[in-house]
């Protein structure tokens, strides 16, 4: 198929299709950066602003990776340095941006919607880094790349999301993405890190770890989002992570062929052992290499086809 869309906000609205079409273009970039010159001319002569207004390394790396290896300019843009500090928007910066002939917004925002807003009152094509607790669309493409490499195929796999499903942007666009591919999802956590009515998005709950575990294919591990809680949800952090934290005597118990995922930052001792991190079940750093070749998919979709309608 022809990618149509002129930006990326989230997964919800792409289409199984557009999914996989994604995942294939980033199968060819994937080997671009194991070459000695790591760089094609596709987005040569255009110019990609990354605007995060949260701290980020992996994303916000990988992007200006991505595009630089595409042979696209990049500015780098933080909330800290940018006109923000002296009241300026968020939408009123992008304008800016726009008015300096940006082909391309990379935007991450502490507020969900932030993206969207953007997309509605710019001509540039807008990618969502992550807005809030709503949707952080290239993780879910990255982790489903991920599992489709690992696994052969991502169609009647048992995932598990464990953790702070409440707040987390990254379980929205997990769920999402594997349900449109054809996975069984399910979803694990305090029932206060649960959201309401997260049932109505076609997945099972469970707040048993162990015994989810034995019916899984992968288990994806969340980070408690304490930036994000307003609220205190839990007794204690040594109370979550005897329940809920992926420790070694867990994984024991479990298939050995289990993958164990983790979008990165992790807290060791808290949502996960050292030794489950490390070890040879752990597929970490081959999500954060695969999340160079989906960005550097999207932005080719993106940008490096013929002129967007």
């Amino acid at each position: 198929m022809e990618w149509k869309r002129r930006d990326l906000l989230d997964l919800q609205s792409l289409d199984k299709e557009e999914i996989e079409l994604i995942l294939e273009t980033a199968k060819s970039f994937r080997q671009v950066s194991t070459r000695d010159v790591k760089k094609v001319p596709a987005l040569r002569g255009k110019t990609v602003a990354l605007l995060f207004y949260e701290a980020s390394t992996r994303t916000r790396v990988s992007f200006e990776l991505a595009a630089k290896r595409l042979s696209a300019d990049v500015v780098n843009i933080a909330s800290s340095s940018s006109s923000s500090t002296k009241g300026e928007s968020i939408l009123d910066t992008a304008l800016n941006l726009e008015a300096m002939n940006v082909d391309m917004i990379v935007v991450r925002h502490y507020s969900s919607g932030v993206p969207y807003v953007l997309s509605k009152n710019l001509k540039a094509a807008i990618i969502n880094a992550g807005d809030g607790c709503r949707e952080h669309p290239t993780q879910g493409l990255l982790d489903i790349f991920t599992v489709q490499e690992k696994l052969g195929s991502v169609k009647g796999r048992n995932i598990t999301i464990v953790g702070d499903v409440l707040h987390s942007r990254v379980a929205r666009s997990n769920i999402f993405g594997f349900k449109k591919l054809g996975a069984n999802v399910t979803v694990c956590g305090p029932s206060t890190l649960m959201p309401r009515c997260v049932k109505e998005l076609g997945v099972e709950v469970s707040y048993d770890l162990e015994a989810s575990m034995k019916k899984s294919d992968c288990v994806i591990v969340l980070r408690l989002q304490k930036e994000r809680q307003q609220e205190v949800f839990l007794p204690s952090l040594r109370e979550y992570a005897r329940l809920f934290g992926l420790s070694q005597s867990k994984l024991d118990k479990a298939s050995k062929d289990l993958l164990i995922m983790h979008p990165g930052p992790t807290n060791r001792g808290v949502e996960i052992g050292a030794d489950v991190a490390d070890g040879c079940q752990s597929v970490i750093l081959e999500q954060v290499t695969n999340g160079l070749a989906i960005r550097m998919a999207v932005l080719y979709l993106l940008l490096g086809t013929k002129e967007l309608q």
